[in-house]
């Protein structure tokens, strides 16, 4: 085994080390070390990329629990957490903070740097229909995720037009179209091109043409993202 991969392997140990439940003094100690440092909770202690995407409907990277208690405090009444609900360290401790505050919890799953399957973007679609407002969309980092559910929620529920939607994934928001995360531009520029020969709108594209691993495999030919 090759150094480089011998030091990712042993990264890789020691963070599911520490991405544990909550269930004993240790773990939960264990579990705050992988939040903070690991999936980088230090930093959105002050960077939080808060944003409101339409009125009582906000995007940000995910909310420490300091963080929560302000949401809950502005009156924000529902969280819809982009990331999934596998269990792992960030999602046990944002479920409990959750709890503790009354904020309703709502999960979906998207992926940053792949296209998502169909079912998990209605699912996103559905939780739009659903949700108590006002609401926090979240991912890791509110650059990606949050800004692909965001120009979502502006042309479904908003009815707002793909040019404006597409200012969700930006620059501003940390969000670069040069790296993997580009493919969410790039299922963007799929419908544009459908809907300009069509008309049709975002939510009948995806739940009657949409394929992701032909989506991906298209984005994989064409461009070759720097990381």
């Amino acid at each position: 085994m090759s150094l480089i991969k011998r030091i990712s392997s042993w990264e890789r140990d020691l963070r599911a080390s520490y991405n544990t439940d909550l269930s004993t003094p240790e773990n939960r100690r264990r579990a705050g070390i992988y939040n903070l440092w690991f999936d980088h909770a230090i930093l959105r202690h002050v960077w939080t990329n808060h944003f409101e995407v339409a009125p009582g409907v906000y995007r940000s990277n995910q909310p420490t629990h300091g963080r929560f208690v302000r949401l809950k405090a502005m009156g924000v009444r529902s969280i819809l957490n982009l990331r999934g609900a596998a269990g792992a360290a960030h999602y046990l401790t944002e479920e409990e903070s959750c709890a503790q505050l009354g904020l309703r919890l709502v999960n979906c799953t998207l992926q940053a740097r792949n296209a998502a399957p169909r079912e998990n973007i209605l699912a996103v679609i559905r939780a739009f229909h659903e949700i108590e407002r006002p609401f926090v969309m979240h991912c890791k980092s509110g650059a990606d995720r949050a800004g692909f559910a965001s120009a979502i929620y502006l042309m479904v529920i908003g009815g707002r037009p793909l040019t404006e939607a597409r200012r969700m994934l930006g620059v501003k928001y940390i969000h670069f179209r040069w790296t993997r995360t580009g493919v969410l531009d790039f299922i963007l520029d799929q419908y544009a091109a459908r809907q300009a020969e069509t008309g049709i709108a975002f939510e009948d594209w995806i739940a009657s043409e949409y394929d992701h691993t032909a989506i991906q495999a298209a984005y994989d030919a064409a461009h070759r993202p720097l990381f």
